[in-house]
């Protein structure tokens, strides 16, 4: 057994993949709670769960391919320059692409997956897919908060170095001396996750009577991408394309879009002036 994962026979079991199907059935069963709540059929959210799991792995693959952080960059000795590894020399390397268990995800790429899967779900049944958003939207901030444990088994999602007194230790080659400490990023988007679950739980109850249909789906598109744009200020291995911060732009784009529809949806129409 090593700190990340352990083998069965042959098979290696990473501790990153348990922990994520762990997140997913945590987050499965609280959506059901949430259903069955709203007085709707909360079978219906452990049917949806594999079309979910394999958009969102499909999804999380795909955003990882085109954003790889720099560490992952190969030197291309004919430009000189830094070059994706999955598009090396301008060709796709889609053996590369498919060997999930060399890592390599991505979770907004995960969201949008399993947002298209569950639209693409309530459509097939009938459903309204607003609402179903909403049950949804606690759900994916619980198994987000239970899966970036996963970084932290791989050594993975650290920010720049700290002496804060949570500060840890990287097992790798960072560049840095041994003993350096650096900010525990997954924990961070952690908690920030678990305090949006709670916040979107206890708005869907104290506000029942005011949300419409969407609205807790819209506060997550704020919450989660606002933490995420904060949180790229102390990465030290941000995705980058054309010198922008790739992730941390779509995700302010992302907020600024949902605070605005959300805005403007409870706006309140001008009464017209008496003649």
């Amino acid at each position: 057994m090593t700190s990340q994962g352990f083998y069965i026979g042959p098979i290696f079991i990473y501790f990153y993949g348990i922990i994520l199907m762990l997140g997913a059935v945590a987050a499965t069963y609280l959506a059901e709670r949430e259903a069955r709540r709203r007085g709707l059929n909360g079978e219906l959210v452990w049917d949806v769960l594999i079309w979910v799991l394999i958009a969102g792995i499909i999804g999380a693959r795909i955003w990882h391919i085109l954003t790889p952080p720099p560490s992952m960059m190969v030197l291309n000795e004919a430009t000189g320059q830094l070059e994706n590894p999955y598009f090396a020399g301008g060709v796709p390397r889609i053996l590369d692409m498919l060997w999930i268990r060399n890592g390599g995800l991505g979770i907004p790429g995960a969201v949008i997956g399993g947002v298209l899967a569950l639209y693409w779900f309530c459509r097939r049944h009938r459903l309204k897919f607003a609402q179903w958003a909403d049950i949804a939207a606690p759900a994916v901030a619980l198994g987000q908060a239970i899966g970036r444990w996963g970084n932290f088994t791989n050594q993975e999602l650290y920010g720049a170095p700290t002496t804060l007194p949570w500060g840890i230790t990287i097992q790798f080659n960072t560049g840095y001396p041994p003993e350096t400490r650096f900010h525990p990023l997954f924990l961070y988007e952690s908690l920030w996750n678990l305090a949006n679950m709670f916040l979107l739980l206890w708005m869907g109850r104290r506000f029942a009577d005011r949300l419409k249909d969407g609205d807790l789906f819209l506060v997550y598109l704020v919450i989660y991408p606002l933490g995420r744009f904060l949180l790229e200020f102390l990465r030290l291995d941000s995705a980058m394309l054309a010198g922008i911060n790739i992730n941390q732009t779509i995700m302010l784009l992302v907020g600024l879009l949902a605070a605005a529809f959300l805005f403007i949806r409870h706006r309140k129409p001008a009464i017209p002036e008496a003649a």
